[in-house]
């Protein structure tokens, strides 16, 4: 993704980028351990200038991270997902309206709408 990823941060988000579901700091520290890591400081360091350059994402509610898989994102922006409750999938909207949506939501109760972080749980079509 970015080419001027240290060496942690490479490492943090490859193992990322091989799980099928979100990740925990202390999971992904799990992983990573043998590769040199030990501290959850370094961890999360490499998390956030991972999420700073949209190339990860956290999943506020599960309290884990995913790699982005969309080239596009504008993590600045806002993030949507679908969690599936049963297997834990996430999955990532990529509908630039709901930014329009919540903006035109927003304005009706005289609030500026900046950013936001939606999730929304149910079954996947594998779960159902």
């Amino acid at each position: 993704m970015e080419k001027n990823l240290t060496n942690t941060q490479q490492i943090v988000l490859n193992s990322l980028e091989k799980s099928d579901q979100p990740l925990g700091a202390y999971s992904i520290l799990f992983n990573i351990q043998k590769k040199g890591i030990k501290s959850p400081q370094q961890v999360y360091r490499a998390l956030d200038k991972l999420i700073e350059i949209g190339a990860v994402h956290k999943i506020e509610s599960l309290n884990s991270y995913i790699a982005c898989k969309n080239k596009n994102c504008d993590i600045k922006k806002s993030t949507s997902f679908l969690i599936c409750e049963k297997c834990k999938n996430v999955s990532e909207i990529n509908d630039n309206n709901l930014t329009d949506e919540f903006s035109k939501l927003t304005k009706k109760s005289d609030f500026k709408y900046a950013t936001h972080n939606l999730e929304i749980f149910g079954f996947c079509k594998g779960c159902r």
